[in-house]
């Protein structure tokens, strides 16, 4: 298991932005994948973005353009910075010391433990 730790969860209005950070003691971010997921009402994980070992990214379309995810290695940090929020952005936010698909919620996607216990995003209209 990695100690991950998700931080920056809030509430806020529509057209609000906020940055999520991640970190893991003990667990070295650079040159491996990282991934934010996330889980609205719905309870079905979502794959959000992801930066790979070699630094490739990924967006899903639901965030791409609006979401950024960078990774500072000196401070061992993964953040996501995420704007022009909506209410479909509502949810709590995971990040993982993994890339992985997989279908139901994102307890059942944490099969290796390498999942942080995730922050809330709420966003109201």
């Amino acid at each position: 298991e990695v100690p991950v730790v998700e931080s920056g969860g809030d509430s806020v209005q529509a057209g609000g932005s906020l940055t999520l950070s991640c970190t893991a003691s003990g667990y070295t971010f650079a040159g491996s994948d990282m991934g934010w997921y996330r889980q609205g009402s719905r309870y079905e994980c979502e794959l959000v973005s992801t930066i790979s070992g070699d630094g490739v990214i990924y967006y899903s379309d639901a965030v791409k353009g609006r979401f950024t995810v960078t990774q500072d290695n000196a401070k061992n940090m993964v953040y996501l910075h995420m704007n022009n929020l909506n209410p479909n952005d509502t949810a709590v936010y995971y990040c993982a010391a993994q890339i992985v698909l997989g279908s139901g919620n994102c307890e059942e996607w944490n099969t290796f433990g390498l999942w942080g216990q995730g922050t809330q995003v709420t966003v109201s209209s």
